[in-house]
């Protein structure tokens, strides 16, 4: 393997990892569902994604030419139902009202005000 196939698979796994780790942290400390999504959904996808491009190139650089195409399919199938899961889960989220938050602030077109004008601290949104 040469030095710049260890430099990228090593720059994939440590950029990996941190996306991992931060997604993790996200799952963990933010508050509501919603906003719970995007930890696994954003972060988490592109370290796994990282992580298994890192494993492509290392095996790929070991068998001689050989292209790991495994590694490969896991990544677009990680891609590809990655964000079809996390919108099933927001949709029925919404539909069971466990999102109440998010439906409200959706309800009042973010302003967070009941009665449809805007906070002091907010300029009222042009339409």
């Amino acid at each position: 393997m040469n030095p710049i196939s260890e430099a990228l698979v090593a720059g994939l796994i440590v950029v990996g990892g941190l996306f991992v780790l931060l997604g993790s942290i996200g799952l963990a400390r933010l508050p509501d569902l919603m906003t719970r999504l995007h930890g696994p959904t954003k972060a988490t996808t592109l370290g796994v994604g990282a992580l298994l491009l890192a494993s492509a190139i290392f095996f790929s650089s070991q068998d001689a030419g050989h292209i790991s195409l495994h590694e490969l399919a896991i990544v677009f199938f990680l891609f590809l139902s990655a964000p079809v899961t996390a919108h099933l889960i927001a949709k029925a989220a919404l539909h069971r009202g466990q999102a109440k938050h998010f439906h409200d602030r959706l309800r009042n077109d973010g302003d967070g005000v009941e009665d449809g004008t805007a906070s002091s601290s907010r300029s009222p949104r042009r339409r």
